[in-house]
């Protein structure tokens, strides 16, 4: 399967790293929320070395949701007990050079090993109550963080259009084939990479009922959300390296 995955590389900006991958992942039922938002409010929230991508001078900001499943080291086989975790992540859009990306502002995950292995890996990852049912067509995703910080997360999806690939150099390829990611720990930039094939996607109808992932920011600051479902997705995924 993943000779297939890297194989096809038209739809990337930029060439796959020079290193070998060192994970596969299954990521399924995937909800994508995205936010419009002013640059002067995310700029300050960016570590040094990372500049704010815009599309046609907006920022964005999103809340992605899915599960994750088939998780898979290289040359192993699937990772014992590990057989499927919920995870939602926040993130905005960056560059460093001629790389585009996003950067982590939070990852929420519902398996405890999950948690550990992203914080050893410099993510800031919170440990979480989660669950996902699908209720005839449905996807009813909660979550809601264990400890002291707060943050929330309960919506509906399903999909409202056929699948279609967002074509290049709109919004939607904008936002969704980002395949660089950056993280900061003790004063150093990290840089993470991904492949996996073309997003294929659908408009999504959304129901949020609660959400305070981003209570960092004023929610008078996000727009109006644009919504994209992805029913799968098989990704690689590349050690994260400090950057020089």
């Amino acid at each position: 399967m993943y000779e297939e995955i890297l194989n096809n590389t038209a739809h990337r900006d930029s060439p796959l790293p020079d290193a070998p991958w060192v994970m596969m992942q299954q990521w399924d039922h995937l909800l994508f929320r995205h936010y419009p938002i002013p640059c002067h409010v995310l700029t300050p929230y960016l570590p040094p070395g990372l500049q704010l991508d815009t599309f046609y001078g907006k920022a964005w900001l999103s809340i992605v949701s899915f599960k994750v499943s088939q998780i898979r080291l290289r040359k192993m086989p699937l990772v014992p007990f590990a057989d499927s975790s919920l995870q939602i992540n926040v993130r905005t859009y960056v560059m460093r050079g001629n790389r585009k990306g996003v950067y982590f502002f939070s990852l929420d995950m519902n398996r405890l090993l999950a948690v550990l292995g992203a914080r050893v890996a410099a993510l800031s990852t919170y440990f979480a109550n989660m669950s996902m049912e699908n209720r005839d067509g449905v996807i009813h995703f909660s979550s809601e963080r264990r400890g002291k910080e707060a943050g929330r997360l309960k919506v509906a999806y399903q999909p409202s259009s056929d699948i279609f690939y967002a074509e290049h150099e709109r919004l939607t390829n904008w936002l969704l084939e980002r395949y660089f990611l950056w993280t900061y720990r003790n004063g150093s930039l990290l840089r993470g990479a991904i492949h996996h094939k073309r997003w294929e996607i659908q408009e999504a109808d959304v129901q949020t009922e609660k959400q305070s992932l981003t209570s960092f920011l004023s929610s008078h600051d996000l727009g109006a959300p644009l919504g994209h479902y992805a029913a799968s997705q098989v990704a690689l995924i590349w050690m994260l390296r400090k950057e020089r």
